[in-house]
């Protein structure tokens, strides 16, 4: 049971066992016999108890993505970095084999890696992302050797895919936030010699990109039309992001 005393100014949920009590307390409080009132509270009315006072500002990035830390640092947004212990291929595997779309992987792999290191961080917000690539149905992944990233140039080349790049933010353990990015991205119909001296020359870098490019480097010469937003591309929905930090006063505006 929880106690709330005269100076409390909460608005409460009508669920709550003492609510309507509350609130004709509210509007004669010559009515109450103070000091205290018997409260127990809706489920409701412990989210807001927790927004009011147990708001944290302290922002973890789950992810040891650099690119993602620098799109963070770039736009002020003060964080720390912890690096999930996921298996993402095991759970990838999982979730195909039960049939799961692309976009429901990403958004669970954004999940779990959340809620891996939110369950260390009592308090925090917790953030953790994945990007995935459907390509004609298919679940494309960051190649495992340069070979197998020419073989996944030269099957998307002259065609359609899209790039889905999901954020979930976990506190305690739990989410509170998610979404899902979604760029379409056509590719040129690039010859044979330059997508292998491309691989050649990039292999150190796309070796960690879904796909086997980067847009922010030499791959973008790969593209004839790209329709989304390049934060997406980048692999974090930073707008949506910050709109929601802002809204729940997380960040200054």
């Amino acid at each position: 049971m929880t106690e709330i005393s005269k100076d409390s100014k909460l608005s409460l949920s009508p669920e709550g066992e003492s609510a309507g009590f509350l609130s004709e307390c509210w509007r004669n409080p010559q009515s109450l016999p103070w000091k205290r009132i018997p409260y127990k509270p809706s489920q409701n009315d412990l989210k807001l108890f927790q927004g009011v006072f147990h708001m944290s500002t302290h922002i973890v990035l789950a992810s040891g993505s650099a690119i993602r830390a620098q799109l963070l640092r770039q736009a002020g947004i003060p964080f720390e970095v912890q690096h999930p212990r996921v298996d993402e291929q095991t759970v990838k595997a999982s979730l195909l084999g039960e049939g799961a779309p692309p976009r429901d992987i990403a958004d669970a792999l954004a999940e779990l890696k959340a809620r891996k290191v939110s369950a260390k961080s009592p308090g925090s917000l917790v953030l953790g992302c994945d990007q995935v690539l459907d390509f004609e149905g298919n679940l494309l992944s960051k190649p495992v050797c340069a070979d197998q990233a020419l073989e996944q140039l030269s099957a998307m080349r002259g065609k359609r895919h899209m790039l889905l790049s999901a954020a979930v933010i976990c506190r305690d353990g739990e989410p509170i936030w998610r979404h899902v990015g979604q760029v379409r991205l056509r590719m040129r119909d690039s010859s044979d010699a330059y997508l292998r001296g491309y691989v050649e020359r990039n292999w150190d870098s796309i070796q960690h990109a879904v796909g086997a490019y980067k847009l922010e480097e030499e791959g973008v010469r790969l593209f004839s039309t790209i329709d989304g937003d390049y934060f997406n591309v980048l692999g974090l929905p930073l707008m949506e992001l910050i709109n929601y930090l802002a809204l729940q006063g997380m960040i200054e505006q």
